[in-house]
């Protein structure tokens, strides 16, 4: 059996695009941590964390011998009144991700609000242009020669249960299943794999504390206290069933990365805290390897 192809991402080190989110270690230190856990490939981070021109990324990427898989974007998706701004940030993210390799735009129906915790209803209306828009940026995606998949995400438009069943329904677009934010939202990832397995295009894979996410989902706690608060553990540390999962997608022939995501939020001037990215996610791929065995 193929060696399973895992790849990090700059989230996990505290990298995030959410203003006010904590300390941002420099691209560098993160790409060299990545490499030093063996891991061979990375999403993209945040804008304009990693170089914007194709060749000076190629050559950081190089430099520590990774791959670009693909990149998060996180636009809105439901209002026509800004649909060309949000195809215009489309069309260079896709752009940047084809020129260094990458394989897939990972989509997420921002509420166009700052960070994740509020989440106006969206009408019918803007629900169908939702729909609208994201196909308009898939077929961007193909036209440079990337998949686009949608991630469910907390504090998005397709967060809960039923957004995740009715975009299943009305859009062709495959899922990133991220295992965290899923069950945050109240759906069980391996339920969704099994009830769905020809739609899963990509994978993100964390482990939560099962009462954290509920007190979240609740409205009880913001999500950004939440993740300073513990909510994201290493794989194993929690209440995910990451096993469940690897193994279902594997006997369903799922050929995709598997891309380690531990959302972290740093303090700042915290020396003890920025080492904690690369422990965690070396905990992490302690307990996911053996899976592939």
């Amino acid at each position: 059996m193929s060696a399973p192809k895992l790849a990090g991402a700059p989230i996990s080190w505290g990298v995030c695009e959410v203003p006010g989110w904590g300390h941002m270690i420099d691209a560098d230190t993160v790409l060299g941590e990545m490499a030093a856990l063996g891991l061979t490939a990375t999403e993209l981070g945040p804008p304009e964390y990693l170089p914007t021109d194709p060749a000076k990324l190629r050559e950081l990427l190089g430099g520590h011998g990774l791959s670009m898989i693909g990149g998060f974007l996180a636009v809105v998706l439901h209002d026509d009144s800004v649909e060309q701004s949000t195809v215009a940030e489309a069309e260079r993210t896709a752009a940047l991700l084809a020129a260094t390799g990458a394989e897939v735009l990972v989509l997420a129906a921002a509420t166009g609000l700052d960070g994740y915790d509020e989440r106006p209803a969206l009408t019918d209306a803007e629900w169908a242009t939702l729909i609208r828009v994201s196909g308009r940026i898939r077929d961007i995606a193909a036209r440079h020669g990337l998949r686009t998949v949608l991630h469910p995400h907390v504090g998005t438009h397709i967060e809960r249960e039923a957004e995740v069943a009715r975009f299943l329904a009305d859009s062709d677009l495959q899922l990133c299943l991220d295992t965290g934010h899923l069950l945050i939202g109240g759906t069980d990832p391996v339920e969704l794999a099994r009830e769905h397995a020809g739609r899963i295009g990509h994978m993100h894979l964390k482990d939560v504390r099962a009462e954290v996410a509920a007190r979240v989902r609740d409205g009880e706690l913001p999500y950004a206290t939440a993740v300073g608060q513990g909510l994201y553990v290493p794989l194993g540390d929690g209440d995910v069933d990451i096993a469940g999962i690897v193994r279902f997608l594997r006997d369903a022939g799922y050929q995709g990365w598997y891309v380690l995501e531990q959302d972290t939020a740093l303090a700042e001037g915290d020396a003890d805290a920025a080492a904690r990215p690369k422990m965690d996610t070396a905990r992490s791929l302690d307990h996911l390897r053996p899976l592939f065995g």
